[in-house]
């Protein structure tokens, strides 16, 4: 596996001289959607497909109702789920309560399989030319940017 990198010009904040400077950046190739996900777990488990989505979606929804009960959820080599939020800092004791609170979200942390498989992960610079091929049809015939819209943490496309 190799983790793929473009470089971005950035410009921090706590940078007094607001000096560009120049970061790799993750690049992610596409999106496997759920639909070829299931086709590929039932390629490689020989498992019907109606079966592997009965299975991701059972899945799923257990853990929302436990992560909704304030669980996290352990599944095995994979990771482990749990709830999370963001919330404002305040003076005292008295002020904090859910109106502090800006953002929920759900933390994945990766079990030891993905643990394994980043020590083992290449990192190389992706450069976008008229004969790079991506997959899944999201490819790049001769343009010159990513197309990506958004914060890079909301979009799964990077």
């Amino acid at each position: 596996m190799a983790i793929k990198y473009e470089v971005k010009k950035k410009v921090f904040g706590f940078d007094k001289t607001k000096t560009e400077k120049f970061v790799a950046q993750t690049k992610v190739l596409g999106l496997v959607e759920f639909g070829k996900l299931c086709e590929e777990v039932q390629k490689i488990s020989m498992a019907p497909r109606g079966v592997v989505k009965m299975v991701i979606d059972g899945l799923i929804d257990t853990l929302n109702m436990d992560l909704d009960k304030g669980y996290s959820v352990q599944l095995g080599d994979f990771g482990c789920f749990r709830p999370g939020l963001n919330a404002k800092s305040q003076e005292g004791v008295d002020d904090v309560d859910a109106n502090t609170v800006y953002r929920r979200k759900i933390i994945f942390y990766p079990g030891s399989y993905f643990k394994n498989m980043l020590t083992k992960a290449t990192v190389e610079r992706l450069v976008v030319g008229k004969d790079t091929v991506i997959p899944n049809g999201t490819g790049n015939n001769g343009g010159s940017g990513s197309g990506s819209v958004g914060d890079e943490n909301d979009n799964p496309l990077g």
